[in-house]
């Protein structure tokens, strides 16, 4: 069987054609995959075969070089570019050949130009590409099909590939790319993928939209092609206007009176579902944008110093135009909506949600009017609508000023819970739900309350759509009581709160609301039991009773569950199984910590059979429910204390399963979290059990399949080793402080958002377990043990590193603290804390000012009187008290110390409390 008659039956109906020819292929692959893909790039450029069998060559060799897969796709880019120059380049020339020769869309040879591009642009290779491209679509004799697929290949190009790589050749792509756009192009196909390309492109454009001429003229080109007469050119165009605005908001003020005010407003009347939705999101930009500006105006002012970017207010010029359009989008929906579905009516109620949050106070005369009118119309979309618009406004506005609103309008949403419409109840119940979670005051009042519950336990029968938020109503209506109930302080659990009459009532609803046989439509099953979670978190000490016997119910139910584990039989059985447990252990961890530390341990017993039996069902099975039974065992864990320590020999052997399971990562970050908790119930008593955990958790971290996110939660346990074994920590001192060293040296890609927060996860990692390994050589006795000594010859590296930190401009409030309290247990130990941190300059402000903080008069015979925290001041002002504070407090031999006064800022002197809690310095000010 020859490769073209093979690419040929890729496309059979026939199963074993089908299997025949990819076994070929994977074969083939496996031989000599630079000859096959030379080969597949030759059918490819032969415009005599067929456009079946040159779109399967595009295809399969677009896959030896792609992956949706990150991980995949750099092996496959590597591999390629390893292939024999002469391979390769006769494979670029064959792809470029065959831009505009296909008859089939989109272009295979488009896919494959940009694979490829993708692999050896980062690496210099093939610079003269984007202008041969450039060529393709500017030249007069170019065909329709060869600006079309040239365009298709920049725009996955700009797609896929880093910004910054295709920075220097920006011009030359935007050249390209406007040329397709202009209106004298008499191709839709061309403007569409031209279009298209622009918006991937936009990323690195910035250079561009800062001149005022190139920016005027891309501005132009996009807003020309949002008039087009094809529905796929105006709502790409439109897309590019929604990035547009997100990546360049300071720039609009120019284009938005003249041209981009009447073109989404006019989107958002068409009839093309499509182009609405364009409209909307456009607006939806704006908002978000503007709530982003108001924030940077708020913490600008904090810091004394103006902000970067302002905001133009454009929402709240646009409310008297827009929100009529956004209610009247609400009147549109269908009864029977696919809930996955994303319409111009869903998108409305999003905009009206944000534009609530952008434009507070302003949004509400404009919506309350369309909510009396019609609250009680005949048509049922009208209702609902107007139910949704009142819910939509719920955030954002003073809650003082909508209170006498909300409360006017309960009875009314409670009646219109039993409205004869499924959509209005489904709508009411959302909307009594966010006015339990924004305004709880509102309906925890003798007026309202009885009558709620009522109509809320009654829509716990009502179809799962309905039903699902109800629960979520309850789920907040529980955290809002709790939180007004009485208490003698803010930290003490109330005796009573106003739903205790109605707790066992609503329990025995929500336990029913879980077996319900429809529990798995609408997330009901899921809602329930969360609903559950939050009663039984948020209940007070006369509904303790109840708790006990929730807990009873559901230790009965995870019984009968794990019983059926052999009648299991179908995959969607299994899913359903796997959820039911993890809904179960979610539940038993709510109970678990409202127990006293009386009656935990006369149900540990029955609870740890119970979790040992699942751990050993889901052994080794993948999907499985190991990282919930985790979590179940660190709350019995944290519940038991060192009462934990006969169930360990037992438990040990699935939680080095749980640390081995590197495919689930979710699984091994939750065994690693449980041998912190481990280590701090037990104490001393974990030591048997160090070499073996150490030795694993030594091993992750050099592992590198082992996913990174577990790798900064396994640094920050170090720490708790070492605080619970003390001296005992030593024989492992070196290799983790050389681990600690390496780690705090890393160095990540700041352009990437996500490997910023992974350094600070990684940085917080260090800090903790250097924290707890001075905590733990200093010793648990009035005179701190000489193994502080051992500490030395890394004090240096310790206090460059938090110098390093404090000038990132990336770090983290959680960094800065981590480093605060660090310096306090490096104080307590007396080493070279001391002298690196405290009556000098600590770390260098790079922005923000510097804070000298000093005791009084009285106090001034300290061994050091002055303790210098220079911290930038954002987020971290509570740092900077606690820091000093801490430090003055143990130099001053644990008494109270008096009064601090920040030099700098020049306040008055304030008494501040300080005592040492549970190895933590509590500031009080």
């Amino acid at each position: 069987m020859d490769l073209l008659t093979v690419l040929e039956k890729t496309t059979s109906p026939d199963t074993h054609e089908l299997e025949t020819a990819q076994r070929f292929l994977e074969q083939a692959a496996q031989q000599n995959l630079p000859e096959l893909m030379k080969q597949l790039s030759d059918i490819l450029n032969h415009g005599g075969n067929s456009p079946v069998s040159r779109m399967q060559a595009g295809l399969q060799l677009k896959n030896a070089i792609y992956s949706k897969d990150i991980t995949i796709r750099t092996l496959h880019q590597q591999r390629w570019l390893q292939f024999p120059d002469e391979i390769r380049s006769h494979i670029k020339q064959n792809v470029l050949d065959s831009l505009g020769t296909e008859s089939l869309r989109p272009s295979s040879a488009a896919q494959c130009v940009a694979c490829i591009a993708c692999a050896e642009l980062p690496h210099g290779l093939w610079p003269e590409l984007i202008s041969c491209l450039l060529r393709n679509v500017t030249n007069p004799s170019s065909t329709e099909m060869m600006k079309e697929s040239t365009l298709e290949a920049i725009g996955y190009i700009c797609q896929d590939i880093e910004p910054e790589i295709l920075q220097p050749q920006s011009n030359e792509i935007l050249t390209a790319i406007v040329h397709g756009m202009k209106k004298e192009e008499p191709s839709n196909h061309v403007r569409l993928a031209a279009t298209n390309a622009l918006l991937n492109s936009l990323e690195f454009t910035k250079p561009n939209f800062d001149k005022e001429t190139e920016r005027h003229f891309i501005m132009q080109v996009v807003c020309e092609a949002t008039q087009s007469s094809d529905t796929r050119v105006r709502v790409a165009a439109l897309q590019c206007l929604v990035k547009i605005m997100s990546l360049f908001y300071q720039y609009m003020k120019h284009y938005m009176g003249p041209a981009l005010f009447a073109i989404t407003i006019e989107a958002i009347e068409s009839d093309v579902d499509e182009i609405a939705l364009q409209g909307i999101e456009f607006w939806s930009t704006v908002c978000d944008e503007e709530v982003d500006l108001a924030i940077e105006l708020s913490e600008a002012a904090e810091q004394g110093r103006p902000p970067e970017r302002t905001s133009m207010f454009y929402a709240k010029g646009a409310l008297q135009y827009l929100v009529p359009l956004l209610l009247g989008t609400l009147t549109k929906q269908e009864e029977y909506d696919d809930d996955d579905e994303w319409n111009p009516c869903k998108a409305a109620g999003v905009c009206l949600m944000l534009m609530a949050t952008c434009c507070e106070d302003d949004v509400v005369p404009f919506v309350l009017p369309f909510v009396k009118d019609n609250i009680r119309h005949a048509d049922w979309r009208f209702r609902d609508a107007a139910v949704m618009a009142f819910g939509s406004i719920l955030e954002g506005p003073d809650p003082e000023k909508l209170k006498p609103i909300v409360e006017q309008a309960m009875p009314m949403l409670i009646e219109l819970l039993s409205d004869g419409s499924v959509v209005v109840r489904d709508t009411a119940a959302w909307t009594v739900g966010r006015v339990c979670e924004m305004l709880p005051d509102a309906v925890i009042n003798e007026n309202c309350l009885n009558s709620l519950l009522l109509a809320l336990t009654k829509g716990l029968e009502a179809e799962p759509r309905v039903a699902s938020n109800i629960c979520w109503a309850f789920s907040s209506l529980a955290e809002a009581a709790y939180e007004n109930a009485e208490t003698s302080d803010e930290n003490s659990e109330p005796n009573t709160y106003c739903l205790s009459s109605y707790f066992e009532t609503i329990v025995q609803r929500l336990l029913e609301t879980t077996d319900r046989h429809d529990g798995n439509q609408h997330n009901l099953r899921n809602a329930a039991y969360e609903a559950l979670m939050e009663l039984v978190k948020n209940s007070p000490k006369d509904c303790y009773v109840i708790v006990q016997k929730t807990t009873v119910i559901i230790m009965e139910r995870l019984e009968r569950v794990l019983g059926m584990e052999s009648a299991i039989q179908s995959t969607n059985d299994r899913v359903q199984f796997n959820d039911l447990q993890s809904l179960l252990c979610a539940t038993l961890q709510s109970v678990l910590r409202k127990m006293t530390p009386e009656d935990a341990p006369k149900i540990s017993d029955q609870v740890m059979t119970a979790l040992l039996s699942m751990f050993q069902n889901t052994s080794g099975k993948a999907g499985s429910v190991q990282e919930d039974a985790l979590l179940a065992v660190s709350t019995l864990v944290e519940v038991l204390g060192d009462k934990f320590e006969k169930y360990l020999e037992a438990f040990k052997p699935y939680l080095l399963l749980g640390l081995k399971n590197y495919a689930e990562y979710q699984v091994c970050v939750a065994a690693v979290g449980l041998v912190g908790d481990l280590c701090r119930a037990l104490g001393i008593k974990v030591l048997p059990y160090c070499n073996e955990l150490m030795m694993m958790l030594l091993e992750n971290l050099g592992n590198e399949n082992v996913h990174r996110s577990v790798k900064p939660q396994i640094l920050s346990v170090f720490g708790d080793i070492a605080l619970a074994i003390g001296p005992n920590f030593k024989p492992y001192l070196e290799v983790v402080l050389t681990t600690l060293q390496q780690a705090s040296q890393a160095q990540v890609d700041k352009t990437d958002y996500d490997m910023i927060d992974y350094l600070n996860e990684l940085r917080e990692g260090c800090l903790e377990a250097y924290t707890g390994i001075v905590q733990g050589l200093k010793g648990d006795g009035e005179h701190i043990s000489q193994d502080v000594a051992l500490l030395q010859p890394h004090v240096a590296h310790i206090i460059s590193f938090m110098e390093h930190i404090s000038v990132d401009e990336d770090k983290s409030d959680s960094n800065v603290a981590a480093c605060c309290g660090l310096i306090g247990y490096g104080v307590v130990v007396r080493c070279d804390f001391v002298q690196h941190c405290c009556g000098q300059a600590f770390i260098s402000p790079q922005s923000g000012h510097q804070h000298h903080i000093q005791t009084d008069e009285q106090t001034s015979n300290l061994p050091c009187a002055k303790v210098s925290a220079k911290w930038s001041s954002v987020g971290a002002k509570e740092c900077e008290w606690w820091s000093a504070s801490a430090a003055l407090l143990v130099l001053n031999n644990n008494r109270t110390v008096p009064f601090v006064e920040c030099l700098v800022c020049q306040g008055q002197p304030q008494p501040v409390t300080a005592c040492i809690q549970g190895g933590t310095v509590e500031v009080r000010m």
